[in-house]
């Protein structure tokens, strides 16, 4: 039974293909009150080397996005539907996502963020409970329920989507604006003039 120290994690062995890639547990990052939490799939090469979620070139572009809308990645909650790393950077199994899901889940509830931002496809199906065609419905919102209490769920493309495809950098950044938007940080320097107040 894994064991669970605020939102860390510090011991968990059920699932035994991943104690056996890992080379550690992957918690989540950021302050404990963030308003916004961005949710992955699960950790790669650079994350369980360094202990941290989104560090490599998916992680440059989720900074830069963040930069772009007035955001820093110390403004924001960073964590994974998986703590391990699953072997050959494969996608987490059905079976992997649930025996961590309960994690998850509590940091969700601990943080009580505005709005959870899933990156990609499989957070996004982890957490809204059904298929989604995540270049689509970037954008979109959706409300979850984790013990009865509403979450807001905004969709996104994974930062590495718009690596391979720099036409999806657009899309991409307007899902950060929208989330910073909807989280009421009023960092947004993109030129406009809020009229909020009129």
């Amino acid at each position: 039974m894994g064991q669970m120290k605020d939102c860390r994690v510090t011991e968990c062995r059920r699932c035994p293909a991943l104690v056996d890639s890992r080379s550690r547990i992957v918690n989540g990052t950021g302050p404990g009150d963030a308003d916004l939490l961005f949710v992955g799939e699960g950790p790669g090469a650079n994350e369980d080397e360094q202990g941290e979620p989104f560090v490599g070139r998916s992680g440059s572009v989720l900074d830069d996005g963040l930069r772009a809308v007035g955001l820093a990645r110390e403004d924001v909650r960073i964590t994974n539907c998986v703590r391990c790393r699953p072997p050959e950077n494969r996608d987490p199994s059905a079976d992997e996502l649930e025996n961590c899901r309960g994690y998850l889940e509590r940091e969700i509830e601990l943080l009580d963020p505005e709005v959870i931002v899933t990156l990609g496809k499989v957070p996004s199906e982890h957490l809204v409970e059904r298929s989604v065609a995540v270049t689509k419905e970037a954008g979109e919102v959706e409300e979850i329920r984790i013990d009865a209490t509403p979450h807001r769920v905004l969709l996104c493309l994974h930062p590495a989507a718009t690596l391979y495809d720099r036409s999806q950098l657009e899309t991409f950044e307007r899902t950060l604006e929208r989330a910073a938007d909807l989280a009421g940080v009023d960092g947004a320097e993109s030129g406009q003039t809020r009229l909020d107040g009129f």
